[in-house]
Formats: C-alpha cells, structure tokens, sequence
C-alpha cells in the first residue's frame, strides 16, 4: 500500500492489487490516487464510473429461436470539470496505468498539466463504501436468472400459445432480454459507491393479415430485481390479450382527421408525457434553451388536475434505481402539482450550470456516455374521478387503449401512432378504429387534461437521449384530454 502522501514521480512506480472480477474495496486506493493526481493537476472536480456488464436476448419467431446475441463488456469513463466547463475520455483499460492514461487525456483537453516530478499528490478521502448490493442479496442474481435453454424454451411455448389464441397470424415474435450491471462510482468530493443493477424484459408482437387488412399489436413487461421474472411471465393471459386486440384492429375502419376529445388508457399511455413533457424537464434542455418551461418553476403549465413524479423507488418498475450513475441516492422528484411547475431533473453538471437541485437523475447507457439528466419512472398521478366519469364527458371522441411509435421536437411538438383506438359516442365504445395519430405540443396538451382516474397503471419503455438509451418506466391513470388533433383518413 502506497503512503498517504505521494511524491508525482512515484506514480508509475505503484503497484495494486485490483480485485478483477468484482469492484470491492481493493479499487479504493487507487482510485483515490488518480483523483488526487487529477486535483493536483488543477481539475475542480473529477469522477470516475467503472463497469462491468453480462447481457444476453433471445428471439423467437414463430416456431424457432432465430437469435441469441449475448454481449460481456468492461470498462471506465472519467469525467474531469475545470469551473463549469468538462470533458469526459472513455476507456477498456482498468488497470492503474489505463485509468490514469484516460486522466490525463481528459486533464489535457481542458489545458491542464500532471504535477511536477517533486509534486505531492495527496489522495482523496473517499467515503466508507456505499454498498447497494448488500440491500437484496444482488451478487445471487445472475446465477439465479433463466439459463440460455430455458430463455428458449419460455418463448417457443409462449409463440405456440399465440398460435393458439390468434387468428390470421402472418407473424409472431417473443422476445426477451437480461442485462446485468455491476458499476462502481469514485469522485473528489469523496463519493465511493457501488451497485449491481438488473434489468429484464419479455413481450409479444403480434403481425395478423387478412387479404388487403392488416393489424400489428405488441405487448411488453419489464421488471427490475427478480431473477425469476421470466419464468413467472404469465403468457397465456398476454397472448389472449394480444390476440383480441390484433383481431379488433384487423377489421377496424380509419378514423376521420379532425379534432376530438379523448380518453387515454392507463400504462403506456404515459409515453406522450414521458416524450412531450418529461424531457422538457430535464436540465440538459435547459442548458441547451430548448424547453419552454425553462423560466416557468412555480407557475402554471398544466391543468390544475394534473400532478406528475418522476422517481427511482418503484418496485420492481424499469426505470427503478438505487442510486443513480453519479452515485447519488434516488430519490421522488414532484415534477408538477396541481398544475404548477414544481422542479427540474438535475444530474451533477446540470444542477452546477442551471442552479436547479441534483435529483438523483444522473443515468447514462454505459461507460462510453457522460451522465446526464434522465428520466426514471415518470408517470401523471391518479386523480379523483372514476373511468366511468371519464367516458361519459365525452359525446364524441376516440378512446385511445394503446400506443404505438411516434416523434418529439426539441421544444415539444410531438405525434404519435394509436396502435388501439376506439370511437366514442355518448359516453359509449362503440366500433374499433385504426390509424389515429396523435399530434401536438406539451404546452397546450398539458392544460388540456382535465381529468384524471383513479387506476395508475405503469409500463416499461426505452429512452435514447444525449447519454445513450436507458430503461425507464412510463405510466398514468385513465385521463381525458378536453381536444386534440387526430390525424388519419
């Protein structure tokens, strides 16, 4: 073990003992050294993200499993901050002499210089360790999840249960994943923690076709912390569901463009405030001034019937973490009350250059991204009507039970595809409808839901921003929107 005090041109002398097949305390020490080198070089803060990774996905179309991709990786991002301005240098190498070379790159870019030779290099005083993995038993999951034959098995019986439940099925997919994740987090300001997180998700889409008529339905759960999720995925009651939507939908007429009052289904319903709201909230738009609510926190930007969170605590939701990739604690962030904005997401670099707090929000895909601010499980919270109060406000409308893909501009103009709608008439569904599309902007659309239901469904989702794709949970009650535009025939 190296003195507590070090002299620079002893650096490449040094010699760890690094544990390579888990991050434990023996990366202490030298982590500590490398973040005091980096302050004594003149860097303001510095912070590394170590990780390690074991993921697999199984496909299964129709009656045959057509693809098994799994993917190991390593690797270490460090992210140096003079003042506000930062660079971030990504690497595969974790040994000393690797992780020291990223720092000095990143120490370089921003025009600054390793100590003199004769320099001291105090180190850092890192915390006592931070173990997230200790909370759930987390070092038993990997070897506890479904093995590669069994993953097989799971979908080739859940495709030949839609088989069953469907007709004029011209395609059939189940597809599942597993993405272990162990990271390790050490910054100067003595952050020193450490998680195992994992993530799974199966589902069905379903392609049925019928001379000129054709229908697609999906289905998807997600899950975090439960080995056995896979092996208690009920498909049989998912096929069932999936097949009497497809079959709806496959005779279904289009709707008529116009503008219309609609009622949106609980769960992945949320996706439109998720995409059309949730990132407008995030700093990295206010950075950028893209977001029209950059100068709104404390006024009105939603009806006052709509409250939101966005949180990590969830059980078992997607986008449920117990710290976030800048080592932070998550935390619940009450987004809007009663309509009024109440606060941004921040992560570190977000909440330095805005002034907003840091909300345990800092998430990225991998080593190769910085953090940035990130959505978790975001969702509109239950209201005080019933469903049925919902539909019978509405004389005429669409009822929109599942969405599908749609786009969002930088500043909150969206459109979405209904992949499941229904046409209402005097507070009745009445006869199924197909391609609806969703068109409009997160400043009007939020004033103009309201009412809320009681039944807050949650849905798993995947979301690409500037740090990559992460998983993330979407969900809202049943609620009514007084008008929008519905493109379609």
């Amino acid at each position: 073990m190296p003195p507590t005090l070090l002299i620079s041109k002893e650096l490449p002398t040094l010699q760890y003992n690094l544990s390579r097949d888990r991050f434990d305390t023996s990366w202490q020490a030298p982590l500590s050294t490398l973040l005091g080198l980096g302050r004594a070089a003149g860097a303001d803060f510095i912070e590394f993200f170590l990780e390690r990774v074991n993921y697999i996905s199984c496909l299964a179309e129709d009656d045959a499993i057509t693809s098994i991709s799994p993917r190991l990786m390593t690797g270490a991002g460090v992210r140096v901050f003079r003042g506000k301005a930062d660079c971030y240098v990504s690497t595969n190498d974790l040994s000393f002499a690797g992780l020291k070379a990223a720092l000095e790159k990143g120490l370089s870019i921003l025009g600054l210089q390793l100590p003199a030779p004769n320099a001291y290099v105090p180190e850092i005083n890192l915390e006592m360790i931070r173990d997230y993995t200790t909370v759930k038993d987390k070092e038993a999951w990997l070897s506890q999840c479904s093995s590669m034959k069994e993953m097989g098995e799971i979908l080739l019986d859940a495709n030949q249960k839609l088989k069953q439940k469907a007709s004029h099925a011209q395609s059939r997919r189940a597809v599942y994943f597993r993405d272990w994740q162990e990271v390790l987090v050490a910054a100067s300001d003595g952050t020193f923690a450490r998680d195992i997180r994992l993530s799974q998700s199966v589902g069905y889409n379903l392609l049925c076709a019928d001379g000129a008529h054709r229908s697609s339905i999906g289905k998807r759960a997600g899950n975090t912390s439960d080995p056995n999720f896979l092996r208690t995925w009920n498909y049989e009651t998912v096929a069932e569901e999936v097949a009497e939507s497809a079959g709806k939908m496959l005779y279904a007429d289009y709707v008529e463009s116009g503008t219309y009052p609609i009622i949106m289904a609980n769960e992945f319903g949320g996706v439109i405030f998720h995409e059309a709201c949730g990132h407008l909230l995030e700093t990295t738009q206010i950075e950028q001034k893209t977001t029209p609510f950059i100068d709104k926190k404390g006024e009105k930007i939603a009806h006052e019937n709509l409250t939101a969170w966005d949180e990590g605590r969830s059980e078992n939701a997607f986008g449920t973490i117990d710290m976030d990739d800048e080592g932070m604690p998550t935390q619940r962030t009450l987004l809007i009350e009663n309509g009024i904005l109440k606060n941004f997401l921040a992560d570190r670099a977000g909440s330095m250059r805005t002034g907003h707090p840091r909300t345990g929000s800092g998430r990225r895909q991998d080593y190769k991204y910085v953090a940035a601010s990130r959505m978790r499980n975001t969702y509109i919270a239950p209201g005080n009507y019933s469903i049925d109060d919902l539909f019978a406000s509405i004389d005429k409308g669409i009822y929109c039970k599942q969405m599908g893909g749609g786009s969002v501009g930088a500043t909150g103009e969206f459109n979405f595809a209904v992949s499941e709608a229904y046409l209402i008439e005097n507070g009745k569904i009445t006869k199924p409808l197909k391609g609806a599309t969703l068109i409009g902007e997160a400043k009007d659309i939020m004033n103009k839901i309201s009412m809320c239901s009681q039944d807050l469904g949650l849905a798993p989702g995947f979301c690409g921003s500037v740090s990559g794709s992460i998983y993330v949970t979407v969900g809202q009650p049943h609620l009514k929107v007084d008008s929008i535009t519905v493109g379609g025939r």
